[in-house]
């Protein structure tokens, strides 16, 4: 069924401002985000088919980024937490250390671990998974760290950013999904120091000619 069928079925019986809709809406937002991943899910048809208004969607949860973190039961609302990461940096820290620290000290919060293991478990074996969370992280996790690269390579900025989740998610998957050991061993600060370099490469670094004209 189209997201206007649902539309269409859902515009009767609007529910009121209550806790009875918060829930309605979060079952929605879970449903849409299944069925349209994150690009093709609309505030407008979460409410549509939670039968409320828009206005209630944004006044219990804000944003379309806010509203998926709930129905995925993140606890952070990650472009928050990596412009919070990127102005917490301390001084003679690189920046691409800092970034891989607070990812995994993120990561490993014992309220973060279990919704973001099953998260990257599904886009391992679910393409519509492995879909939603591309076009999450793309509008959510992207932005924030290509305004990062943005100084050293304006034009090149949206790929520098590409390559540091591609760093990120490798290192996720390696640590917690597969288990490597000595990667699952490590410390979080062990971690950082080794893989800091090469996101402070990717952010500000050369490229080589495979970085230009993206």
């Amino acid at each position: 069924m189209t997201r206007d069928a649902h539309e269409a079925r859902s515009r009767t019986g609007r529910r009121s401002g209550d806790s009875g809709s918060k829930v309605a809406i979060l079952a929605a937002a879970r449903l849409q985000f299944a069925e349209y991943g994150y690009d093709g899910t609309t505030i407008r048809g979460i409410a549509a088919a939670a039968g409320v208004d828009p206005a209630l969607v944004h006044h219990f949860y804000g944003t379309k980024e806010r509203l998926f973190a709930a129905a995925t039961e993140l606890p952070i609302v990650p472009s928050e937490a990596i412009n919070a990461a990127l102005a917490s940096r301390e001084p003679g820290r690189s920046l691409g250390t800092h970034l891989a620290y607070s990812a995994l000290a993120l990561w490993e919060r014992a309220d973060m671990r279990g919704a973001f293991q099953a998260m990257l478990r599904s886009a391992l074996t679910s393409e519509q998974a492995a879909a939603t969370l591309r076009d999450f992280i793309a509008e959510a996790i992207l932005g924030p760290v290509a305004s990062a690269a943005a100084g050293a390579d304006a034009g090149n900025a949206a790929y520098r950013a590409s390559l540091v989740a591609t760093q990120m998610l490798g290192l996720a998957v390696g640590r917690y999904v597969l288990r490597f050991g000595p990667v699952a061993q490590a410390s979080k600060e062990e971690l950082a120091v080794a893989i800091g370099p090469a996101i402070d490469r990717y952010l500000t670094g050369d490229l080589g000619q495979a970085g230009r004209g993206h």
